[in-house]
Formats: structure tokens, sequence, C-alpha cells
């Protein structure tokens, strides 16, 4: 009787070791998934195929879908694939991984709408996402660059602005897109759009490119404060000796950024049928032409991707990457297709509001001697008027 209540013992201990590792080994091949892979339906790849190809065949399918034309595209894929920062498996080429990335940014997908689109599971979108994402941050350094030093042909072609804005160099401002947010922390990216969102603080040169962008700041924060995070970064914002960048009422006057006359009209709006009358109103009204720029480069960036304008559904660190990254994207399309998604200065005007208070912990002294530089520009600005 012993024995076999030994025997029944052992055999309930192996049950258990097996059971065991049946649970372990299933573990390793959920985690290790992409090792073990079906073959791959005939009849899936026809169809995905033929998806692509309604893509590929035409300029204006491409941009609807993906945001660029065709050979904005495949040079985009072939830059990754000649810089090894993507590569080709046996089941999923670059362009389509490119494809899934621009179609969720172009049109705020999630991925398993993406995953029934292209017939890829969920997982393999998020995976072949991430990896273009990462991607395109390696580009950064080759498509955001500082501007040149050198005076905009925007501005030394018009005489309206040249000689006067001839050291500007572009333009700064923030912006606020929607991001998702755990419920504690909710309050703090709840600013003056009433729903979560991330201030975007970006500078823009005058042919429409981010050179430079800070995101990830919560709603609430000023952008004068946002400003002042950029300026004291290492890897902040770099204005050189004697240039600077155009702001608006909702920053100062300081050491390389100019800003409007306050109390004085500004947008380009309330000028529409009444005329500058004084040498501050003329300033203004140039001033904010010249500083349409950086609104204009948010409209065109906010119109080629939508994943910007909506609730996303991504981690939060993942949000300020993708932030970054459409702003890259942008740069890269910009010189080739500078219209499509670019709003008009008269489309800007239209929608422009005025701001014209600051936070108390924002507020702070003009800088002297850049009020008298303004001033200087004001003078010779109103001195020249008739000329």
């Amino acid at each position: 009787m012993e024995n076999h209540d030994e025997d029944e013992n052992h055999n309930e201990d192996e049950r258990n070791v097996a059971f065991v590792v049946i649970i372990v080994a299933s573990w390793i091949i959920r985690q290790e998934g992409r090792k073990i892979t079906k073959p791959l339906s005939p009849r899936r790849i026809h169809e995905r195929n033929i998806y692509l190809k309604r893509i590929y065949e035409s300029d204006i399918a491409c941009i609807d879908m993906l945001r660029m034309n065709r050979e904005l595209f495949f040079n985009l894929c072939q830059k990754f694939r000649e810089r090894k920062l993507l590569e080709d498996s046996d089941y999923v080429t670059v362009e389509e991984q490119v494809a899934i990335f621009l179609h969720v940014v172009g049109h705020s997908v999630r991925s398993r709408v993406i995953g029934i689109n292209f017939l890829r599971s969920t997982e393999t979108v998020s995976r072949r996402f991430k990896n273009v994402l990462y991607a395109i941050g390696e580009l950064r350094d080759e498509y955001m660059k500082p501007p040149g030093i050198e005076p905009s042909d925007v501005i030394t072609s018009n005489p309206r602005f040249s000689p006067f804005f001839n050291n500007c160099i572009g333009a700064v401002d923030g912006t606020h897109t929607p991001i998702s947010v755990s419920s504690k922390e909710a309050s703090r990216y709840r600013g003056r759009k009433h729903v979560p969102t991330q201030n975007i603080l970006a500078a823009v040169d005058f042919n429409l490119h981010f050179t430079y962008v800070l995101a990830g700041w919560e709603g609430t924060a000023h952008d004068a404060l946002v400003l002042n995070n950029a300026i004291e970064r290492e890897d902040g914002i770099c204005v050189p000796d004697g240039k600077y960048y155009l702001v608006d009422t909702g920053y100062s006057t300081q050491p390389g950024f100019i800003s409007p006359f306050r109390g004085v009209r500004y947008h380009l709006k309330e000028f529409s049928s009444n005329p500058p009358t004084t040498d501050k109103e003329l300033f203004n009204l140039r001033h904010s032409s010249l500083r349409t720029t950086v609104e204009r480069a948010f409209g065109a960036l906010k119109n080629r991707f939508k994943i910007l304008t909506t609730k996303p559904f991504f981690p939060e660190s993942m949000q300020v990457d993708i932030a970054i990254a459409c702003c890259i994207i942008h740069n890269y399309i910009i010189d080739v297709d500078p219209d499509t998604f670019v709003p008009t200065e008269e489309e800007v005007a239209s929608s422009s509001t005025f701001r014209s208070s600051r936070s108390r912990g924002a507020r702070r002294d003009d800088a002297r001697e850049w009020v008298q530089k303004r001033e200087q520009i004001m003078r010779d600005m109103w001195d020249a008027r008739g000329m």
C-alpha cells in the first residue's frame, strides 16, 4: 500500500513538472514568436500587394495615404536602407514599414485598423512603427539644423522687410497638441485648451523649416517659461550674436528675441481695412507679416499629420518623440513639396488670435539694449515708408 501511494505521489510530481514545462515553453514561444512564423498565405500576400500597389500607383494616392509623393517616399525608404536604420525582413519590406508609420501619423489610425488594412498582426504593426520612429529620430541632425546667419531671400527680396529685418533668422512660437496622460496628471496638462495638451515650442526659418523643437511641456506651462527652458538647456535653442527671432506678445523682447509693441494693433486681420497710421503700428504690421511663418509651419504640420490634432493612443514618451518625428518629416518634404499642406498667409491671418497676457512668473523687464534695437528698426522703417 505504501509503495502504491509513493508511486501515485511520484506520478503527481511528474505531472506537475510537465505542466510547469509546458507553461514555460508556451511563454518562451510567445516571447520569441517572431522566430516561429507560420507560412504566409499566398492569398493574403496577394491582397496585401494589391493594397500597397494602390498606394504607390500615383502621387495623388501616395499623398492622400502617406502625406508625401512617391519620389519622396521611395527616396526616404532608400535612405533608411542605405544607412542601415531599417532593413527588409523575409516578410516585411522597408517600404511597407514606412508606409505603416506614415499612415498612422498622417491619419491618426490605431494599430488594429492598420493591421486590417495591411493584413498584419497588431504586434507587427506596433513593432514596425517603433522601428521607423527610431529611424526618423536618427535623421534629426541632418534635417533639423540651426538657421544660417545670412539674410533670408524672403527678407532681402522684399523692401517691406529689408534692410530692417536683415538680422532676423526666423520666428519662435508654441503650439498645443492633444496628449494622453493619467488622470492624476491631467490637471497639469489641461491649459487653455480645456483638454490635456503638450506645449511644443519651435523655431522656424523663413523657408518653413523647423530649426529647433522642444516638445513635452505641460499644457499649463506658459510659452515664456518654455522658451526660458529652451535657452538654458545644453541642447537648447542657439541664437548667433547679433541675430534674433521674432516672437509674439506672449514673450518679452530680450537678447535674441524681438516681440511687437504691446497695446498697439498687431495681427494682420486688424489692418485689413485700416492701414497703419503710426510708427509702432507699421512695425507691428510688418513684424506680424514675417512672424506668420511659424504659424504657417504649424498649420502645415497639423494639416499633414492628423495625429497631432487628435487624442493619441501611445505612451507619453512616444507622444513627444512622434511630435518631433513629424517635424523632421515636414522638413524632409517642404523643399520639394512646399504647397500641398501649407496654409496661406491670408488663412493664417483669419484664424490668428491675440495673446497679450503673460503669467506672473514669466513677466520680466524687457532687455534695454534689445528694446532700443526694436525702436531703431521702427524709426528706420517709418522714415523709409515713403521711399
